[in-house]
């Protein structure tokens, strides 16, 4: 039977055992002049025969030379096009024909019966590293087949990044003459973050009137000295790429700007001047008073409470003291802090020797001599006089509860309204950051948990932690139970918050008081080991951010002058144990608990019933026993 090709049919094939198909033909070398034009030169004959001896034709990709007319080709791909236009018989042959479809020869498609003929080169496949492995390959790559576990001949050997000495990357601090710190990490990359941090807060304001840090953080980077606006500041770091921010706390304000590092110099003359020399207009702070009344309004009608509750905890539990304090500017002070206010405040507090100007990813030495340069021997805008003594308080714990009346209702309008929900947020007092029990009590709240019942996530998300199995698993009603730890350089306070229906209210006042209780009993290997692992992973995962090694360092040093880095931080997570876990909450559930409740407040326990709830074994409240109902 004839052959079909695509040039035409060729003479009939004889079959039978005695007509095995003859070797491939040897090549001839062509003369360069009696070639066709545009046709490739023939194949090296040394490679054809070793490809040859080798492997045989069929099954290992192998094409014999191209047969005349449109002879079947045996040994091209499935459909693919041979030599000369012959149709091939579908083995293997498409990495022999080097192309990306099957379709086409070795040496170019040639679909006319009748072409020249052309030997067929087979590249000889190395079968092992060595001299084969560095010959040139019509596919384009030099070694083809060279085992991932062999070196690439003719290549150097490449030379790896060695890890540099530790102490490279260690806080180092340096101290000026007029006592501000220079504090300084080095991190690889571009950009930097450098600040200056003040030890100043809501919490120093006993003497003055309240909210004058909230006014500072609306204030900053505002017109200045060297700076007629806050546009010309932001075009000055628009060239450096960068950005800047102020966050006051209530122990803390912090200016902060991230830019490239080569504009070191520029930074930090800017945040000189934004600290010592703002012009503090009248038209600035009329700006301000409008956006405090804007940000007040807008925090009472906010469906997201935590921000009230907060405050509201911080007053029950410290009350009239320190960070009892009320962190936002009360509505009937902003139109009595004016100019003068403020810069009776700044004398007193803005003082070199409790400021840090901390930086990371630039070089120390370039960082102290920008601070000498800026920050050294400056006269302040409101001069060098000594102002009011400094507030040391120490922070006293009172315990108490701040109950506020609110209708919830309407809080959250829409298609899909939030349901009304009464919070209630329950602390106790934990303890310093300075101290000892600091790492057990981060351990506790990380054991602790919790979230919203709407929480995505799973395993390393809180998923395992008691709020969510203890009490979000089992009472469907309950919508948030969340544990907070906050902590100062004197106190701490460890809280629970927990939102549900009004009409739920006492029991789940009394769930939450149960998993106080239960602190203190035991804590299994599984469930510490988890919270230890979860700790030590946020910590990790949270200074990999330029801006939180920045805050962290600034912080630390303006409490201690010294960091703790991040290695030893895990040693001590590792070394928390049950029995320390226990000690701490034993010594906690002594004290009187904070409450805090925002809502329908109708069914919620008296302050009385929740500490002895607290006080009891098994937390639950005193049972109410009514004649009528």
């Amino acid at each position: 039977m004839a052959a079909c090709g695509r040039g035409g049919a060729g003479p009939p094939r004889p079959s039978g055992p005695m007509n095995a198909r003859p070797p491939p033909p040897r090549p001839i070398a062509t003369p360069p002049s009696s070639r066709p034009r545009g046709s490739a030169p023939p194949p090296d004959p040394a490679l054809t025969v070793a490809a040859r001896w080798r492997r045989p034709w069929r099954g290992c990709g192998e094409a014999p030379a191209a047969r005349p007319g449109g002879e079947r080709g045996p040994g091209t791909a499935r459909g693919g096009q041979g030599a000369g236009g012959q149709r091939g018989d579908g083995r293997g042959g498409a990495a022999a024909l080097g192309t990306r479809s099957g379709r086409g020869s070795a040496l170019g498609s040639g679909l006319g019966g009748g072409a020249r003929p052309q030997p067929v080169t087979v590249s000889p496949v190395p079968l092992r590293c060595g001299l084969a492995a560095g010959r040139s390959y019509s596919g384009g790559s030099a070694y083809p087949s060279v085992s991932l576990t062999c070196p690439l001949p003719g290549v150097p050997k490449a030379v790896f990044a060695a890890a540099e000495s530790r102490e490279r990357f260690e806080t180092r601090v340096t101290v000026l003459e007029n006592g501000l710190r220079v504090a300084s990490q080095n991190k690889f990359g571009q950009f930097c973050t450098v600040g200056i941090l003040v030890n100043s807060g809501s919490r120093h304001e006993a003497k003055y009137l309240s909210g004058i840090s909230h006014f500072l953080e609306k204030l900053a980077f505002s017109s200045t000295a060297q700076f007629g606006s806050k546009d010309e500041i932001l075009l000055t770091l628009e060239k450096h790429g960068g950005i800047c921010d102020c966050q006051a706390s209530r122990d803390t304000i912090m200016y902060a700007v991230s830019a490239d590092a080569r504009g070191l110099d520029t930074v930090v003359n800017l945040l000189a001047d934004v600290t010592l020399q703002p012009r503090l207009s009248d038209e600035e702070i009329e700006m301000t008073r409008m956006a405090i009344r804007f940000e007040l309004e807008d925090l009472n009608m906010r469906p997201d409470p935590e921000p009230l509750l907060t405050e509201m905890i911080h007053a029950a539990a410290f009350r009239d003291n320190t960070v009892g304090l009320n962190r936002f500017c009360p509505v009937e002070n902003t139109d009595k802090i004016d100019r003068d206010v403020l810069h009776s405040y700044l004398s007193s507090y803005y003082t070199p020797d409790r400021m840090v100007l901390a930086g990371v990813g630039i070089e120390h030495e370039h960082l102290v001599e920008c601070a000498r340069k800026y920050l050294l021997g400056v006269e302040p805008v409101w001069g060098s006089g000594q102002g009011r003594a400094v507030d040391r308080s120490v922070a006293q714990y009172t315990g108490g509860i701040i109950k506020v009346e609110k209708d919830m209702s309407d809080v959250s309008l829409g298609p899909t309204p939030i349901p009304e929900l009464t919070h209630i947020m329950i602390g106790l007092e934990s303890c310093s950051f300075l101290e000892d029990d600091f790492i057990p009590f981060a351990v506790l709240n990380m054991m602790m948990g919790g979230g919203g019942s709407f929480s995505a996530g799973g395993p390393g998300k809180g998923m395992f932690t008691r709020l969510y199995l203890n009490v979000l698993n089992r009472h469907h009603w309950m919508y948030n139970a969340t544990s907070y730890h906050h902590s100062y350089e004197d106190t701490g306070l460890l809280c629970i918050h927990a939102s549900a229906d009004p009409k739920q209210v006492r029991e789940m006042v009394e769930i939450i008081t149960r998993e106080f209780i239960l602190m203190a009993g035991a804590v299994g290997e599984v469930e510490l080991e988890r919270a230890k692992t979860q700790l030590k992973s946020m910590l990790m995962m949270n200074l990999e951010s330029r801006p939180v090694i920045f805050e962290d360092v600034g912080r630390q040093v303006l409490a201690t002058s010294t960091r703790k880095l991040p290695h030893e931080l895990c040693a001590l997570i590792s070394q928390v144990k049950p029995t320390d876990i226990k000690r701490v909450v034993t010594k906690m559930l002594h004290k009187k608990p904070a409450v805090a409740a925002l809502g329908d407040l109708t069914d919620l326990p008296t302050y009385e019933h929740i500490q002895a709830a607290l006080s009891s074994k098994d937390g639950r409240l005193p049972r109410l026993y009514r004649l009528f109902r």
